[in-house]
Order: C-alpha cells, then structure tokens, then sequence
C-alpha cells in the first residue's frame, strides 16, 4: 500500500501550484519506493504524507525548536510523514541555482520523501547517494534541475 500525499499552501507571499505539487508528489512516492526494495523504512509504513508550504519565518521556528540552529532552510522532514518546505527559500535556491521554483520545490518534496525512506544526509557519501537517488527520480520525471541545490 502507498501513503497519501496531501500538499497544503500556509504561506501567502508567494503563489504556487498546489495541484501540480500534489500530482508530482504521488508520483515521487511510487518512484522512492522502488528504491531500496525490501528495506523497512518510515515511507512503506505511513499511509498519509502532508507536504506543508510555509515561510521563512515559520521553518525557522521548526528548524530552531527541532535542530536547535538558527535561520531558514528548506525543508525539514518528520518520520511521522510531515515534510516542511519554505516557499521563500525555495525561491531563492531556485534563483541562485538556475531552476524554476516549481522545480525546486519538487526538488525538496523528493529529499523530504527520500528521508521517509531511510536516506540521510549527515555524511558526504550519503548525501552524494541522496543527491543521485534525487537527480535520478527528477531526471525520470522529466524535471530538469540546472544544479542541484545543497538539500
């Protein structure tokens, strides 16, 4: 059985398509859990995934409360299937990176995803396998990502 994927919009700067994010995410899933066949991981066992579009301001608050660092980032990944993504940093990534922001966003629901699935990015060889298992999910969905940003 594969997990739900809702994408909910509680930012207002910054306009996006929930539709389309939520079409991508359902499909983002299937594509994660091919990977790593047989492994039990926090994806194979939600059956709902909630994608929360927020600000700088409140993954702030996420990131200082649950990492104890300062500032925004990202997106912030919950092994009870929450995945928080700043609009506003997305935004920036994407400028600075040469991507759409639809596709950076894409970009951080598929690492926040790849977390579900027991992928991990603390140490440079696993972030190298993160960023490849990433650039290949995006690549099969024919998302093109100028560079990948530092998810």
């Amino acid at each position: 059985m594969r997990p739900s994927v809702s994408v909910r919009n509680l930012q207002r700067k910054i306009p996006v398509n929930i539709a389309e994010l939520e079409t991508f995410a359902a499909d983002a899933v299937k594509r994660c859990l091919r990977l790593q066949k047989g492994k039990r991981t926090d994806l194979r066992k939600l059956r709902e995934i909630f994608v929360w579009l927020i600000s700088d301001r409140r993954i702030s608050r996420l990131h200082l409360q649950f990492l104890g660092e300062n500032g925004p980032t990202d997106v912030i990944t919950f092994c009870d299937g929450e995945i928080f993504i700043s609009v506003e940093t997305a935004r920036r990534n994407a400028r600075e990176f040469g991507n759409s922001l639809m596709s950076e966003i894409k970009l951080d629901i598929a690492h926040g995803l790849l977390h579900l699935h027991g992928f991990d990015d603390r140490m440079p060889a696993d972030l190298r396998r993160m960023k490849d298992a990433q650039e290949k999910i995006l690549r099969r969905m024919g998302i093109q990502i100028g560079v990948v940003s530092q998810v």
